[in-house]
């Protein structure tokens, strides 16, 4: 009962704040100050009033109303994290099919090593096990530099 009193009396001002204002020869203002000012008497009327003074004082209500706020927070840090990974939906299915069909990265990387004498000849194992620009001398000049700089 008081919940409709309070929105009569909001209206009722609203609708008077309209009248000057149109009096003011600003007619625009005055009509968008009308339609504001009518929605409470038109709640209070509908009934959503009563209902919304229920809902206010029922801890089931807002215990629902924290459900919906961390389901909420969770939906918005998921999509978070989904736009941060830099990835569409379709590229990442794209690529999980592509990892299905890929065969393992070193393939012979689990067969056992048979040496020098296994059957390779001794000239490749020598060149394996050498890097291929041995016959070149590294430039360690910068590595130099900074040890300079910091007095080792």
């Amino acid at each position: 009962m008081i919940a409709e009193t309070i929105c009569a009396a909001v209206s009722a001002a609203g609708l008077g704040i309209a009248a000057v204002t149109a009096y003011r020869k600003r007619f625009l203002t005055a009509t968008k100050i009308a339609a504001y000012s009518l929605v409470p008497i038109g709640l209070a009327m509908t009934g959503v009033v009563k209902w919304v003074a229920h809902t206010a004082f029922s801890p089931t209500a807002w215990a629902g109303f924290g459900v919906l706020a961390i389901a909420a927070l969770l939906f918005l840090v998921s999509r978070a994290v989904d736009r941060r990974s830099g990835m569409s939906r379709k590229e990442r299915r794209e690529a999980a099919k592509a990892a299905a069909g890929r065969e393992a990265v070193a393939p012979g990387a689990s067969a056992p090593s048979l040496g020098a004498g296994g059957g390779r000849p001794a000239a490749q194992a020598r060149a394996a096990a050498q890097p291929k620009d041995a016959g070149k001398p590294e430039d360690f000049s910068d590595i130099e530099a900074i040890l300079k700089k910091h007095g080792i």
